[in-house]
């Protein structure tokens, strides 16, 4: 039972000692995890960066190469989600919450404290600095990690027939070490991939609770209380495990549709209603500044500072992406089938991000609108209150009620997905990398992640567990540059085989550079293949 189960069994256990450290000793634990990332951040701030943007390229090289046609299945199968709904998923798996969260609150931050004092604080220079660095923490480099370990499961699930598990992705690199080891090494990486997921989540779920408190007591008079945070996690609990037991396809496909069709009319009435021009100019004019500046963000670590903006923001966030890509990428991964590798890096790549860009320039757009011109001290109550920050914006709008009510609805619904999410790849990740992991795990899961995250709201652990979870991204960084580099040598062999029998598939004639020729040149009988030959050759003679 227990060797069938060894990833489970830990991995739950390990969760288990994390949490009641977390809710007896909140403050010294999470003196310990601080302690433990920011040495993280001093010494290894720089892989961050270097790998995220290698990636980057290295996603690029795969969309716009060679490999471009290379579908995530078979060559002829078609994507098992519609466009749409798969750009919905997306969303609502990868930051719905914190995008609802941080959206307006960054800015904010950013513009009281710019960014490595680039900018004097409070002023229009500080405005642009504070969008475009939220560009940058919310943009492309957020989704590199996910991208790429979506893209790597995807293809080796659904073209090579193997288990949804990291563990198998840098399986070809352990064929030398001694038998006895690779069993325990591929596991623990099962158990670190599965301990971040949950813990990950549940302190993001426990952020959300937070969020959907602080919106009922400013909108409805609510108290700051457990018991409040306890009724909301019951609801909460209720909901994403009625949708986890419709399946993937119902469930979270349907709420994460109703989500972003919401999303879509939140931000098109701010948008209407609020000072256009503004907000169009800002998003124009910060995009630009964001791309005009995006390699030298992205690779400078000021050497001058000591350290502390850095391991607060982008390091925080880099780690975060990076340890978060196991459970991301796998459900990325998971809905993902069918698409080519060029369908594939464009929509996950390119779309969420602007997207993120978007929602940003609106909602940052608009606080900003009235914190120039005086109307609200937006700034000053992000500070004093993060989960008060969106409602205090609404509260100089019209509809104000209306908007709090959509806003809570958005916050409560992306957490239900996300939730449900994690309840099925955590599901997947302990039963071998089923497709379809069993009823059972899925309510244990999902039963896990409401019982820590009500022990940690009501202990004060939230922060701390948060933290910790993060220490496990400098590993996965290695573990991301191995599967990539198996991600390549399976590339080049396909690669290899399919040329060489599209070549003897033509009688030896030689063939061009794309192997998906075989789907034109291969199909038709040999007489109408040497006719094609005779036409396209040119003639010796007129």
């Amino acid at each position: 039972m227990f060797a069938k189960n060894r990833v489970f069994v830990i991995s739950a256990s390990l969760i288990f000692m994390l949490v009641l450290v977390g809710a007896f000793v909140p403050e010294q634990f999470g003196y310990w995890a601080g302690k433990a990332q920011r040495v993280a951040g001093q010494y290894f701030g720089w892989l961050y960066l270097a790998s995220i943007f290698f990636f980057i390229l290295f996603l690029l090289y795969l969309a716009f190469g060679k490999y471009g046609k290379v579908r995530l299945g078979a060559q002829d199968s078609t994507p098992e989600f519609s466009f749409f709904s798969w750009m919905n998923m997306l969303m609502s798996a990868g930051f719905g919450v914190g995008l609802v969260f941080y959206g307006m609150a960054e800015p904010m931050i950013h513009y009281l404290d710019p960014p490595h004092q680039l900018a004097e604080a409070g002023t229009a220079e500080a405005m642009n600095l504070a969008m475009q660095y939220t560009y940058f923490h919310w943009g492309l480099s957020q989704w590199v990690a996910f991208a790429v370990v979506g893209l790597i499961v995807a293809f080796f699930q659904f073209r090579k027939d193997r288990a949804g598990l990291v563990s198998n992705m840098v399986e070809p690199v352990l064929r030398n070490v001694p038998v006895k080891m690779q069993e325990p090494m591929l596991n623990s990486l099962d158990v670190l991939a599965v301990v971040a997921t949950v813990i990950g989540m549940a302190t993001s779920i426990g952020l959300g609770v937070l969020q959907v408190n602080g919106g009922l007591t400013y909108v409805f008079g609510f108290g700051d209380t457990v018991k409040v945070k306890l009724l909301i996690m019951l609801c909460l609990f209720s909901c994403y495990m009625l949708s986890s037991l419709t399946g993937l396809d119902k469930g979270i496909k349907i709420l994460s549709n109703f989500n972003m069709a919401l999303a879509f009319l939140f931000l098109g009435y701010l948008l209407v209603v609020g000072p256009t021009v503004f907000i169009l100019e800002t998003f124009v004019h910060s995009l630009g500044g964001y791309l005009s500046n995006f390699v030298n963000w992205s690779l400078t670590v000021p050497p001058q500072e000591d350290g502390t903006w850095m391991n607060q923001w982008t390091f925080f966030l880099w780690a975060w992406v990076i340890a978060w890509s196991p459970f991301v990428g796998t459900f990325i991964a998971r809905i993902s089938r069918g698409r080519t590798i060029q369908e594939y890096v464009f929509g996950v790549l390119i779309v969420p991000p602007l997207l993120a860009c978007m929602w940003i320039a609106i909602v940052g757009g608009s606080a900003f609108h009235m914190e120039m011109n005086g109307v609200a001290t937006l700034a000053a109550n992000v500070q004093e209150n993060m989960t008060h920050a969106m409602f205090d914006l609404y509260s100089n709008m019209k509809f104000s009620m209306l908007l709090s009510i959509i806003t809570l609805m958005l916050v409560f619904t992306f957490l239900v997905t996300s939730a449900d999410s994690a309840s099925y790849i955590v599901s997947q990740m302990t039963d071998h990398g089923s497709l379809n992991p069993p009823l059972y795990k899925r309510i244990t899961w999902g039963v896990l992640l409401s019982a820590i995250c009500l022990t940690l709201l009501a202990t004060g652990g939230l922060g701390a567990l948060q933290t910790a979870s993060l220490l496990v991204a400098v590993p996965f960084i290695v573990v991301l540059f191995i599967m990539a580099w198996v991600l390549m040598v399976e590339l080049a062999e396909d690669r290899r085989l399919a040329l060489y029998d599209l070549y003897h598939q033509n009688e030896g004639t030689p063939v061009g550079a794309d192997i998906y020729e075989a789907d034109e040149i291969g199909t038709p009988p040999v007489e109408e293949r040497i006719k094609r030959r005779m036409v396209l050759k040119k003639p010796r003679l007129k």
